[in-house]
């Protein structure tokens, strides 16, 4: 679009809709060329309008895909609905602002919105930590579905908001799928059915934070009069976390408007279920005071582990009977006491919109429904015209020849997760390999590796990316000569995603190994059981300079490697500001050994990771590096080294508390 809405609820600042509908649409990865570069798919405007039946996946580049403005009068209480969407995947972002559905803003976070979000399917919306960013008074979220999204319903600014009815569902591929996150005043969470959740402090299955005294307005207020009452959590990891955020122990880098002390006060916790197939020995985690809680008739079978219990969760043995597809209820042997909470009456029907004038059980299921809800039938969502089913194709297997010259045309004709085999030889490349699919190029004999020599101009990389590419490289030699780079993006116009996965690959005498240019993001890089020696430059990930927390991709893996005269660079990772909005990147660098490298680094550290969250170093051999640091870690974050060897190459240095450039 070259405007900064795909469709917008207003003709103009002045004219702004009422009472209109938009349904049976699909957008669909229609991105920006830069990734950087701000729009939203859908802007409410005005009052009393509709998205329903709509399909919205694929957003890559920055600003939430759905946004509800609450400015001037005209658009406070407007009551829009919207229900019955499926919003499709959302690729991770790698940097803030990439909400799927953003309602107001700080600055508009005093006023009434009444938005209500209902009965849509959120899959896999992974762009940040916030899959809703509810920013207004008065909001409702009921009867959705949150599937393997890494990231949480977030009651961010604004109070009052109801949270009713909705599955949280995670991921057993990933430890970053969360649930409901609350910061400020009044909000009601029941009725909630929360399984297989592995998320931890901002991602946490509930996460209660801590508050900003006297915040201002775009910060974090302190959370007061939370309701959390007939909810059930199965298999979720520490599922409830209070004091989230807290960061007094930062104060020596933080000034005083940004430290988190402000407990929860005024706030209860009832006639709540937690079960656990796997006992955890921390299903409650305060990471501070919690005083200001009161816990009520809720109810923990932890499979006769012991943990640190509170008064007011109370040990019992449930037996669990399936509903349908990831939905298990408890079947009550016996008679539970709940507790009469003030106003939880309102609490008029469990998940299923069964009534529990009658029966009313603790959790969020009052009994076995008469029939299986089918929560995930994607034919409830969306417009009924369209699928998101795609058909799966088996990879053709396609030969290339060094004699025959024909790499290039092999690679150009090939399709979609084809594979290219390369007999014995030696293959002569003068152009860049563009990249724009995904695509696995291997030897064809294992036990005699292909040889791939590059002699294209200075400068230029051997394989470029375009979005939306995927590289294996499997049991391949890989030789420049000496001014050219292995890997590399495009240096504008990345629109979307790509991955490398290099495996069993000896690579030499290339400028740079890998070079991702600003506004590229890769979902995974791994090197594994490689040889990378006599580079000027090695793996570079650090053009996003501008401390709003953005980074060049997601998990970047070394294992089983041998860099060996790499001359600077050899891991520049890096991700600035404080930004808490996404997982913050992820470095594993395993079993592997560097030998006299980082002779020229400028700043003396081999391994450059300076704001990266998730760095793992361990069973490494560090030689001959003429640096002062092998690494220096960010201790306060999931940063950590063991079983390492350092000979003549520096320490492996902590500090608790990174400075760095402040958001806001």
């Amino acid at each position: 679009t070259p405007s900064n809405a795909v469709i917008s609820f207003r003709v103009n600042d002045s004219l702004v809709a009422n009472h209109c509908q938009i349904t049976n649409c699909v957008i669909q990865d229609y991105n920006q060329m830069q990734r950087d570069r701000p729009d939203h798919w859908i802007e409410f405007w005005g009052r009393h309008n509709t998205l329903d039946h709509c399909y919205l996946s694929g957003k890559s580049n920055q600003g939430p895909t759905l946004r509800v403005y609450i400015k001037g009068r005209k658009s406070i209480k407007n009551y829009h609905r919207i229900t019955h969407n499926h919003f499709g995947p959302r690729p991770r972002k790698g940097g803030a602002r990439a909400e799927t559905i953003q309602i107001g803003d700080s600055y508009t976070s005093i006023s009434p919105s009444n938005t209500i979000v209902a009965n849509n399917l959120f899959e896999k919306c992974n762009g940040e930590v916030e899959v809703i960013s509810s920013k207004t008074n008065y909001n409702e979220f009921r009867n959705n579905v949150f599937f393997q999204c890494e990231g949480s319903l977030v009651m961010r600014h604004g109070n009052y908001c109801i949270i009713d009815g909705n599955y949280f569902i995670g991921d057993p591929m990933s430890n970053n799928v969360g649930g409901v996150r609350i910061i400020n005043t009044g909000h009601w969470v029941s009725n909630n059915y929360f399984i297989d959740l592995k998320g931890s402090g901002f991602r946490s299955p509930l996460a209660v934070m801590n508050g900003i005294p006297k915040s201002p307005l775009n910060r974090y207020n302190q959370v007061t009069d939370l309701v959390v009452a007939h909810n059930t959590w199965i298999n979720c990891t520490s599922p409830w976390q209070f004091g989230v955020g807290t960061n007094i122990s930062q104060s020596d880098v933080l000034p005083p408007s940004e430290i988190r002390s402000a407990v929860p006060i005024r706030s209860i916790i009832a006639n709540n279920i937690i079960y656990n197939d796997v006992g955890d020995d921390a299903p409650i985690i305060a990471h501070d005071n919690i005083d200001g809680v009161t816990f009520k008739n809720n109810y923990i079978d932890n499979n006769d582990t012991d943990f640190n219990s509170i008064h007011g969760l109370i040990n019992s043995n449930f037996e669990l009977i399936n509903v349908g597809q990831y939905i298990e209820a408890v079947n009550f042997t016996k008679e539970l006491d709940h507790y009469p909470g003030f106003e939880f009456e309102t609490i008029e029907y469990d998940l299923f919109g069964q009534s529990r004038e009658n029966v009313n059980r603790p959790g969020a299921i009052c009994k076995k429904p008469a029939k299986n809800p089918s929560i995930l039938d994607k034919s409830k969502y969306g417009p009924s015209w369209f699928t998101d089913a795609t058909t799966s194709t088996e990879p053709k297997y396609i030969t290339a020849d060094a004699n025959m010259h024909d790499l290039a045309s092999k690679l150009l004709s090939a399709s979609d997760g084809d594979v290219i085999e390369l007999k014995p030889g030696t293959y002569y490349i003068s152009n860049s390999i563009e990249l724009n699919k995904k695509i696995t190029i291997r030897s064809s004999d294992t036990t005699n590796q292909s040889i791939i020599v590059y002699t294209g101009k200075t400068g230029s990389p051997l394989f470029e990316f375009h979005p939306k590419s995927a590289l294996q490289l499997q049991n391949l030699i890989l030789k420049g000569e000496k001014t050219q780079t292995a890997f590399a993006t495009l240096k504008e116009n990345m629109s979307s995603l790509y991955s490398l996965d290099v495996a069993d690959v000896e690579i030499s005498n290339f400028n740079y190994v890998l070079k991702a240019c600003k506004q590229s993001f890769a979902d995974h890089i791994s090197f594994i059981n490689t040889i990378i020696t006599d580079c000027e430059n090695g793996i570079e990930l650090s053009e996003e300079t501008n401390d709003r927390g953005d980074y060049n991709v997601e998990f970047l893996t070394i294992e089983g490697c041998q860099f060996e005269n790499i001359q600077k660079n050899v891991v520049d990772y890096y991700r600035g500001g404080y930004d808490e909005s996404t997982i913050g990147g992820n470095l594993i660098v395993k079993n592997s050994q560097f030998v006299r490298c980082g002779a020229t680094e400028e700043n003396k550290i081999l391994l450059n990771t300076r704001g990266i969250v998730n760095v793992d170093l361990s069973n490494n051999i560090f030689k001959d590096n003429p640096v002062k640091l092998v690494a220096l870690l960010w201790g306060a974050k999931n940063n950590k080294h063991r079983g390492n060897q350092l000979i003549n190459s520096g320490e492996i240095r902590t500090e608790e508390n990174l400075k760095l450039k402040l958001l806001y």
